[in-house]
């Protein structure tokens, strides 16, 4: 169902380009991806694919460059599953976004129609549908949205009739130092209300941007509570300094129409306090600490981190990284180290390993989990690049667990 959705809207867009390509210089720029992937499945054994992915923007389509159509999908084929090397069953496909985008309607209205993935601080979806965006009439702009909710399975679309979202926000415009939103969003599973969230977003700058506040909420109207709470602060007391304070809570909320929301389950709760600073163009360095809240007596955890950035040359950069941590849920104690180095102006290498040794409960011992990856990236032309990434996992589930991915990217 995905890839005939995919060459229905593809042909559609295609026609709507020549329909006016006599008229307007219509300019089309974009991005093919295709990528080759092998890896082991949990269930299956060895598995091989092979995907394409399509990024096209369209512009300048009407004589006052106004409208614009941009579209995202992807097809793929599993070639390899386990045993089964040609199974029935292996091509798949994704349509992520399809729309039209009108913009400036009389100064003051922008319009998308189509696909198009829906983001409000209350919630988001991928819809079939319409979003209407004001502007321009006064301090306070308006959006609306709403259509089919989209969603996706292993092998395409699995939604049902029925299945709808639709939503609205209210924000503030105009003001350099302050961003201040608030939102409703809904969703309908087979025409009853799986969600009604309401949400809100806040950031405001203080003392010539030298202070950042910002905050997040969502709250779940039919659970009567918050899914998610954020305040933080951000101090800039130097250029290359920045402090960073946190905190957050999660409550986890289902669907009305999932087993899931029979079930209890517990607040969470952190605070975080993060530094980050530029010693010079060739060291950075960054520290934090985290306390975890889970909720039952005696669930806490402290999170510490240590990280570097060295740039000993101009083509090279190491990024060396420790965590450290304890209480409830078990230990881990680990770092990692990244290398990227540009070999010439066209190839880039990179390299990287990981080591952590952890202890899930007090009646297990200590395991250890290494993982290690090579990379390569090679720029053909300014059009055309292609990409390698090799990595092999150790742990206690395998001794051995090569994956790796080939991309050659072209751009138009």
């Amino acid at each position: 169902m995905g890839i005939k959705l995919c060459k229905c809207l593809l042909l559609l867009f295609l026609v709507s380009l020549f329909g006016v390509g006599n008229s307007w210089a219509v300019e089309i720029r974009g991005r093919s991806s295709t990528q080759f992937l092998w890896f082991d499945d949990f269930y299956n054994g060895r598995q091989t694919e092979l995907t394409q992915y399509l990024r096209v923007a369209a512009t300048g389509i009407d004589a006052v460059g106004k409208f614009s159509l941009y579209g995202y999908g992807r097809a793929g084929a599993t070639l390899q599953n386990g045993d089964d090397i040609y199974n029935d069953d292996r091509t798949n496909g994704r349509l992520y976004y399809l729309y039209g985008d009108y913009r400036d309607i009389g100064g003051k209205v922008d319009i998308k129609v189509g696909r198009q993935f829906a983001n409000l601080s209350a919630d988001s979806s991928i819809i079939d549908g319409a979003r209407f965006d004001v502007k321009n009439v006064g301090p306070v702009g308006f959006t609306f949205l709403g259509g089919r909710n989209v969603i996706f399975g292993l092998n395409g679309e699995m939604g049902h009739t029925g299945d709808y979202a639709a939503g609205a926000a209210m924000y503030l415009q105009g003001l350099q130092a302050t961003d201040l939103d608030i939102s409703w969003f809904r969703k309908w599973d087979q025409y009853d209300v799986a969600r009604d969230m309401l949400g809100a977003s806040f950031k405001q700058y203080l003392f010539n941007t030298t202070v950042k506040l910002y905050g997040n909420a969502r709250y779940d109207m039919i659970s009567e509570v918050f899914n998610d709470l954020l305040g933080g602060i951000k101090v800039f007391p130097l250029a290359n300094l920045s402090l960073t304070g946190e905190y957050y809570q999660s409550y986890p909320t289902f669907d009305t129409v999932s087993i899931y929301s029979v079930f209890a389950v517990n607040r969470y709760k952190e605070a975080l306090f993060r530094a980050d600073y530029n010693v010079s163009e060739k060291l950075a360095v960054s520290a934090g600490y985290t306390r975890q809240d889970f909720g039952d007596d005696g669930g806490w955890g402290d999170v510490y981190i240590l990280g570097c950035t060295l740039r000993p040359l101009a083509t090279l950069t190491i990024d060396l990284n420790y965590d450290r941590r304890s209480g409830y849920g078990g230990d881990l104690n680990g770092g990692a180290v990244d290398v990227a180095y540009d070999a010439t102006k066209e190839l880039r290498l990179a390299a990287g390993f990981a080591y952590d040794v952890y202890q899930r409960d007090s009646m297990t011992g200590e395991e250890t989990a290494k993982n290690g990856w090579l990379g390569a990236k090679y720029k053909l032309n300014n059009s055309m690049s292609a990409s390698l990434r090799v990595e092999d996992s150790v742990n206690k589930s395998d001794e051995n667990n090569w994956q790796g991915r080939f991309v050659f990217d072209y751009d138009f």
